[in-house]
């Protein structure tokens, strides 16, 4: 145990965000650089090395937090890098971009606020690659085994650097033009700067995997070609189709998909535009959908100057306390202030879009909307609570349904889908074809970051087995596992 009393003489201290003012003016993480390594050694004690840690359940991953907080504790960061390694491949990322369900199911956050695991796993990882700590593990013999991964979000990622570091050959296919599918150009550079992403492919392809970009499977090169050049392939394509708004007026103008909007900001910042070909910059902006994907959408209409931001949700405006039917250790819908709502705009809870208006040009200039509410499970209009919105961006930002089913991947390959929508897989992560893995948002649906590196590391393992018989490889979970996290 890092300090028995650490609870109690220290309170919960985050991560310093810069100013407001500041971070707006660029496009750098909003945290202030260096602040965490001061207090993290406090933080870390705050740990009570529990009997039974349930941040270990609430972490698809399986992270070994007690240990590496008290790695951390004791200012051994060589040792804290080596046991976050252990479960995880990617710290930096999930890091910075986990919402952290390991936090919720702290002991310690029964009564008090919970240890800052996310803060302490950043701080470690970040002094492991300061110190030179990250090398390459290079395998020691090769399989003779060749992998396709289709996708290189942190599934496909996860997936082909495991079973690179197990001796097989593997190959990784993106159909964008830079590596790291979402991470790259879903996220934006204030939540998650690219350096993160760009040293971590060059450390597998130092171990040796190979990356092949701007190939889509499906229509550049045909899933029947392909699995008959590999012995094994695993598919991580994502969660790809976004969930769309058919109300009256969708087709104007400046109505677009958060995926849509978000990779052309990111496309600035790798130095592909110099201004972004859709921009916010003097509209009012309207982002419809309350999640994660939203308010990146928020961060970046700030940073384009946008004159006005609106983010309007569905759902009811929830608590700032856990609700009596999400009881600890399981992960609460609470209301939560990202960076991006830090730095203005207005969020509006409890209304439905019922058309978008459009000026003589034909692109959106208002949005209509009403209020609901939920009477007896239904979803209902409340009469009379009609408004309208200025709107000349608007970004649909409400989810996704399912994996891309309109590329031909899932139909040159003959995959079966399951009842959400998902490609089918058994406990292995095999689907209905021999030799065809599927791991991440393609065979879960739209889920964590988490969720995603867990299960690259497990479809690895499946794949591990059906080339040599056996495999070395963890297994955090099996596709039928939803935890406390879901």
């Amino acid at each position: 145990m890092a300090d028995p009393k650490g609870f109690l003489n220290h309170g919960r201290e985050v991560a310093q965000t810069r100013p407001v003012p500041e971070r707006l003016r660029d496009w750098n993480e909003v945290y202030v650089p260096g602040s965490l390594l001061p207090i993290i050694s406090k933080q870390a004690s705050r740990c009570m090395d529990c009997g039974i840690p349930f941040c270990h359940n609430g972490c698809p991953l399986g992270n070994l937090i007690p240990e590496w907080n008290d790695y951390a504790y004791r200012e051994d960061w060589q040792a804290a890098s080596e046991r976050l390694h252990a479960t995880n491949n990617f710290p930096e990322f999930t890091g910075r971009l986990c919402p952290a369900p390991c936090e919720s199911a702290c002991v310690l956050g029964i009564n008090q606020p919970a240890v800052t695991i996310k803060n302490v796993e950043v701080s470690i990882i970040d002094k492991a690659w300061d110190n030179g700590d990250v090398a390459p593990q290079i395998p020691e013999r090769l399989s003779g085994k060749t992998v396709a991964v289709i996708g290189s979000g942190p599934a496909g990622l996860a997936a082909a650097q495991q079973l690179t570091r197990a001796g097989h050959t593997v190959a990784v296919y993106e159909r964008a033009d830079r590596i790291g599918g979402l991470l790259r150009y879903g996220i934006p550079e204030f939540k998650m700067e690219k350096v993160h992403i760009n040293r971590r492919i060059e450390q597998m392809r130092t171990e040796g995997t190979k990356f092949r970009t701007g190939i889509e499977i499906g229509r550049d090169l045909n899933a029947t070609d392909l699995r008959k050049r590999y012995d094994a392939v695993v598919i991580a394509a994502g969660a790809t189709t976004a969930r769309d708004l058919p109300v009256p007026g969708r087709e104007l103008g400046g109505i677009h998909q958060a995926m849509e909007y978000l990779p052309l900001a990111n496309k600035v910042q790798e130095g592909d535009y110099v201004t972004p070909p859709l921009t916010a910059e003097g509209k009012h902006v309207v982002v419809i959908g309350g999640g994660d994907t939203g308010a990146d959408c928020v961060g970046t209409a700030h940073r384009q100057g946008a004159a006005s931001v609106t983010q309007l949700e569905i759902m009811p405006k929830p608590g700032e306390d856990r609700p009596a039917h999400q009881p600890w250790p399981t992960f609460p819908m609470l209301y939560k202030v990202t960076s991006a709502h830090e730095e203005g705009g207005e969020r509006v809870y409890s209304v439905s879009t019922t058309h978008f208006e459009g000026d003589e040009d034909g692109n959106v200039k208002a949005l209509h909307l009403i209020e609901v509410e939920f009477k007896d499970g239904k979803l209902e209009q409340k009469p009379g609570t009609e408004r309208v919105i200025p709107a000349q961006l608007v970004t649909l930002a409400m989810g996704f349904t399912g994996t891309d089913t309109e590329n031909g991947l899932v139909q040159q390959f003959g995959l079966e889908l399951d009842a959400r929508g998902n490609i089918a897989r058994d406990a292995d992560f095999q689907t209905n074809v021999p030799g065809v893995y599927v791991a991440g948002d393609a065979g879960r649906g739209q889920s964590l970051i988490v969720w995603a590196i867990a299960e690259g590391r497990s479809a690895a393992r499946g794949v591990d087995r059906l080339l040599t018989g056996a495999s070395d490889l963890p297994a955090p979970i099996r596709p039928t596992d939803r935890s406390l996290t879901v």
